[in-house]
């Protein structure tokens, strides 16, 4: 990631902001929990994964990396909460130099080498060990392992989610991973059980956690340990009322 004349370009405030987080590494993680920093690391593999020509998709990537990232319990005269202000008072879109610098700082974070230009809509550098210099046996700390752990969970195919969903597409609140085939998992947790249709606190959770743009993100929350909850949320779903779930997933996400 450069600086260099970061300041006369456009999205030169997310840039210079993603470019700070990666000198201030072991300040971001110390100050994050362990559940916050996979969710940082999801949402950067999400933001590295968008077409850098649309706009639209950058903007909503990168806002769910700085959205996580307010959350940072850093002193107000850190360089990194400096630059959150700066990007917030600009108002500057992020810029296509996002997508690429997120990748960049995904490296950074993992050890691992920066992956690939992105290709199109819904790359995702991280999935697959063939592309972007991937590490072929992934570290547990990895994108790529975190990938895996993700998808052994039992999830649906594609025409069971639809059947699911009355035969029309599946929302877009719905987790939908793809493995490095191509193929699409819907987690079976969002899911009542038997044939049922989906859950519709998972819809209002996925909402909030940003779903559509980070599904990574959002299983990870679902599938992983939760010390707010005292457990994987998905494994609490009918027995915690579901106003509690929602209280914590918008605990890990609502804006300071």
């Amino acid at each position: 990631m450069s600086d260099d004349g970061a300041g006369d370009r456009p999205g030169a405030p997310a840039q210079r902001l993603l470019m700070l987080v990666g000198e201030h590494r072991e300040d971001v993680r110390a100050a994050l929990g362990e559940e916050q920093y996979a969710l940082l690391l999801a949402r950067l593999a999400a933001l590295a994964g968008t077409a850098a020509d649309d706009d639209r998709a950058v903007s909503r990537a990168f806002q769910g990396v700085r959205v996580l990232l307010t959350r940072l319990p850093l002193p107000y005269d850190h360089p990194v909460h400096l630059a959150l202000d700066s990007d917030r008072l600009a108002g500057v879109p992020p810029g296509p130099a996002a997508v690429l610098d997120a990748r960049e700082l995904a490296a950074v974070l993992t050890g691992s080498a920066p992956a690939g230009p992105a290709t199109g809509p819904g790359t995702d550098p991280g999935i697959d060990p063939g592309t972007g210099g991937a590490d072929p046996d992934p570290g547990p700390g990895s994108l790529l392992g975190a990938h895996e752990r993700l998808l052994r969970a039992p999830a649906l195919p594609a025409d069971e989610a639809r059947a699911r969903c009355g035969g029309a597409a599946p929302p877009s609140e719905l987790i939908r991973l793809s493995d490095p085939l191509g193929r699409e998992h819907y987690p079976a947790f969002q899911f009542a059980a038997g044939d049922g249709a989906p859950y519709e606190v998972v819809l209002e959770v996925n909402r909030l956690l940003l779903a559509d743009i980070d599904p990574w993100g959002a299983a990870a929350w679902w599938l992983e340990g939760n010390t707010w909850l005292g457990g994987a949320p998905a494994s609490l779903l009918g027995r915690l009322p579901d106003r509690e779930l929602v209280g914590a997933a918008a605990a890990l996400v609502e804006e300071d």
